[in-house]
């Protein structure tokens, strides 16, 4: 399982290169679940990385397609790998499928590489979330053309959140996260999963067949998703990840989240990765 770590400035790019992450993604905390950096941000991060892992990049919610398809490119042509797109607010299986597609075709107008990923909330049915159902945004995606998905929680626990809030699994059952990791593999997009992870989170989703696990707050000093990024942190997620367990033994026909530097091919299956 690879780790991806969102960071929002290149120092914390560096902490978590060092760290061990696979996959360093682009994300300002102070603006949602998927809030986007500025452009001078993310070629700051862009640069911290220099080519040595794939680096994604969250867009926020889309509600516009000309809007996601203008963010997508704009993010693209500064060599990402990923984007990532949200959907709060939106409902609609149809709708959201069109907003995937202007994201895909965005990002396909400067970039053959660069892929969509789908963001699906498990805490959809909230009233101050609002939007598609995981099962049915995974369909959403496969038929839009985005490379994978990326199950995670739209509210978000911080230092002075409500209590009550919980992470993924405070949300979701671990059968229904596993099924849900089931359906999309069927779909044959890649699958990521995140929202308040703790390290011990990681060896469950390991066993449940994810195979990205997206982490801020845990990789932040004092488990703080606003605080800094921390190496020694981002070594211990590693760990719990399997850093020193994965095999590069081939899974056919399945896209990859997490393979190839930017600017390189897109992968096609696990053999691809590094």
């Amino acid at each position: 399982m690879r780790l991806l770590i969102s960071v929002a400035s290149g120092a914390e790019a560096r902490a978590a290169l060092e760290g061990g992450a696979d996959i360093i993604d682009a994300k300002d905390p102070a603006h949602g679940p998927l809030g986007a950096v500025s452009t001078e941000t993310l070629r700051e991060i862009v640069r911290a990385v220099d080519g040595r892992l794939p680096v994604s990049g969250a867009l926020g919610d889309a509600s516009d397609e000309k809007a996601v398809a203008f963010a997508a490119r704009r993010a693209a042509a500064e060599r990402l790998a990923y984007v990532k797109v949200g959907f709060g607010g939106i409902a609609d299986a149809d709708r959201v499928e069109s907003l995937i597609g202007a994201a895909v075709q965005g990002a396909g107008m400067v970039s053959a590489s660069a892929g969509v990923i789908a963001v699906a909330y498990a805490d959809a049915s909230r009233c101050d979330v609002a939007s598609l159902s995981p099962w049915w945004l995974v369909e959403a995606a496969e038929k839009a053309g985005a490379v994978g998905v990326l199950l995670d929680t739209a509210v978000k626990r911080g230092a002075d959140a409500d209590p009550s809030i919980s992470g993924l699994f405070g949300v979701m059952s671990q059968a229904h996260v596993a099924a849900w990791v089931r359906h999309a593999h069927d779909a044959d997009l890649t699958v990521a999963v995140a929202g308040g992870l703790a390290s011990a989170d990681l060896c469950v989703l390991r066993a449940l067949g994810a195979d990205v696990a997206g982490v801020r707050g845990a990789a932040c000093e004092g488990g703080d998703r606003f605080g800094q990024v921390s190496r020694a942190n981002v070594a211990t997620l590693a760990r719990s990840a399997g850093r020193r367990s994965w095999s590069n033994a081939p899974t056919p026909g399945r896209r990859v989240w997490g393979a190839g530097a930017p600017g390189g091919e897109a992968a096609t299956s696990r053999a691809a990765l590094p």
